[in-house]
């Protein structure tokens, strides 16, 4: 039976709680102190937004738990894709000053060496996608620990431990992935398993996102934090909070019937200091943004045209798409009905909590590669 720990937090005691909620997850088992530990943070939006990407507490957290019993090799990590950049989006997350103060580095996976693998395991979807797979030559027996938060998400239903893999095994043009998503994190999972020492989650819902994740959501302050060495089984108790069966969102139903971990919550032994975390439900609704409703509808309505696909995806024309994002989310939405969220947010304790860490130092970095393997 699989474990996943669950505990009521707040923002006077998340700090120390996540210590308590990571040795309740047994964090040590998983996570060796001989191997490199690689923090997988979530970078959803390059702009701040409440729930969309890791918070400043979590990482704090973590990372004080992590010191604390000894883990000296770490190094934290994120992606760049088409609509975020990881060094700004470290500077308006607030990480790059607590990095700093553990004496932690942060490495955009842009500019580092990737290589080619060829996972044991058979492939649901990347072969048929990408043709073959690439991972950081330096995940090779790493520990990896994952910082998602708790979401829904217009392409997956809810989004978290499985699905933050995706921003650290494929490049930079991961959205090919979408018209095969479920498969593509289900093989990823797989991936993990093979290159891994330890794959271990924490996963934030001081504040989580309900509505048209991962970005244009409504925050929610459910005061809750979850810990897991079963991917599959973290992703499950959370959906299951969320107000989701989880065995009817196809990643973890794929998951939990390749054996790749649990999603079946009665097979799912939750620890903690909340009182029948199984009967929570949160009640979320997850919505399509019209970015996300019209990237599904074309690329369905041309997945079996494939000039025409191949001309909207994979040429020149596709920077289209990307403005018309970048526009919406950044330029549109955010400064409008964004805005007017984060202020609100800014009026709960959570939101207080969050203008308390410092942004620190605007980065000096070398511009992230624009580059693709595939």
């Amino acid at each position: 039976m699989s474990k996943v720990a669950v505990m009521k937090t707040s923002p006077k005691t998340v700090i120390d709680d996540y210590n308590s909620l990571m040795h309740l997850a047994e964090h040590q088992k998983s996570l060796k102190k001989e191997d490199k530990t690689i923090l997988k943070l979530n970078l959803s939006w390059t702009l701040y937004y409440p729930a969309c990407s890791t918070p400043p507490w979590q990482l704090e957290g973590v990372l004080n738990t992590l010191k604390q019993d000894n883990y000296t090799d770490i190094v934290a990590v994120e992606n760049q894709t088409v609509v975020t950049h990881p060094w700004k989006g470290a500077y308006y997350n607030k990480w790059l000053p607590i990095l700093k103060n553990h004496e932690i580095d942060f490495q955009p996976l842009t500019d580092v060496e990737w290589v080619s693998f060829k996972p044991k395991s058979e492939m649901l979807a990347m072969d048929d996608i990408f043709g073959e797979v690439w991972v950081p030559k330096m995940f090779y027996d790493s520990n990896v620990i994952h910082f998602p938060t708790v979401k829904t998400h217009g392409h997956t239903t809810t989004t978290g431990a499985m699905k933050n893999a995706f921003g650290g095994l494929i490049p930079k043009y991961r959205h090919h992935a979408h018209k095969k998503i479920h498969e593509v994190l289900v093989d990823l999972l797989a991936i993990q398993k093979e290159i891994h020492k330890g794959v271990f989650s924490v996963m934030d819902g001081g504040v989580c996102g309900n509505g048209a994740g991962p970005r244009t959501m409504e925050p929610f302050c459910a005061d809750i934090i979850l810990a897991s060495e079963d991917q599959v089984a973290i992703d499950a108790i959370a959906a299951h909070i969320m107000g989701f069966d989880p065995l009817k969102i196809d990643y973890i139903k794929m998951a939990h019937d390749k054996g790749l971990g649990i999603g079946d919550i009665d097979q799912i032994e939750v620890l903690g200091n909340l009182e029948a975390p199984k009967k929570i439900n949160l009640k979320f609704e997850t919505k399509r943004s019209p970015i996300i409703k019209w990237d599904q509808r074309i690329r369905k309505k041309t997945m079996n045209i494939k000039w025409l696909h191949q001309l909207l995806f994979n040429s020149p024309l596709f920077k289209s798409f990307i403005f018309a994002s970048e526009f919406y989310h950044d330029k549109l939405w955010y400064p409008t009905t964004g805005k007017k969220k984060i202020n609100e947010f800014k009026n709960t304790s959570w939101g207080q909590m969050f203008d308390k860490y410092p942004y620190g130092n605007f980065p000096q970095y070398k511009e992230v590669k624009n580059w693709d393997p595939y």
